[in-house]
């Protein structure tokens, strides 16, 4: 199975691609989908949507593993993290990659333990498990912890359903 683990976000959405060999998890590729401070905002979801939709094709993921929508005091930024959000749901849909949500916390118990995990220690954890050479960079790191939390999820209750 291949799970692509995606951390929205305009300036930086992180990406994971996640393969499962049996009980052997492996990290194909990573990175962040990158937006400087003077793209607009269609040019950014147009980069997070083609960027998407181009790791989509590359990997061809079995499933999408995204971050649930959180609550935030600032409507404003909550609806832009919505659009970006919607930009890789709908490179998710155009490929037929089914999408599985998880809560932060959700994923922050499933790679650490601890659902008040720091960005630190996500990182670290991810490094260990996936025995990555170095740190991967917070985005990424929590891109690969949504993947993981997916594989988890699924092979342990199997009730989870796409959204």
């Amino acid at each position: 199975m291949t799970v692509l683990g995606i951390d929205t976000s305009l300036r930086s959405t992180g990406f994971g691609v996640l393969a499962v060999e049996g009980s052997r998890l492996r990290a194909v590729e990573m990175g962040t989908i990158k937006n400087a401070q003077k793209v607009s905002l269609s040019g950014c979801l147009r980069n997070i949507h083609s960027t998407v939709a181009s790791l989509i094709e590359k990997h061809r993921p079995d499933v999408l593993a995204i971050e649930s929508v959180i609550y935030g005091k600032n409507a404003g930024t909550m609806l832009v993290l919505g659009e970006a959000r919607g930009a890789v749901l709908v490179a998710a849909a155009d490929a037929g990659v089914p999408v599985y949500e998880y809560e932060p916390r959700r994923m922050k118990m499933a790679v650490c333990g601890n659902g008040m995990a720091e960005k630190v220690q996500i990182q670290r954890m991810i490094k260990t498990l996936l025995s990555l050479p170095e740190l991967p960079q917070n985005d990424a790191a929590d891109a690969l912890g949504l993947a993981i939390t997916h594989v988890h999820t699924n092979s342990v209750l199997n009730v989870k359903e796409p959204i």
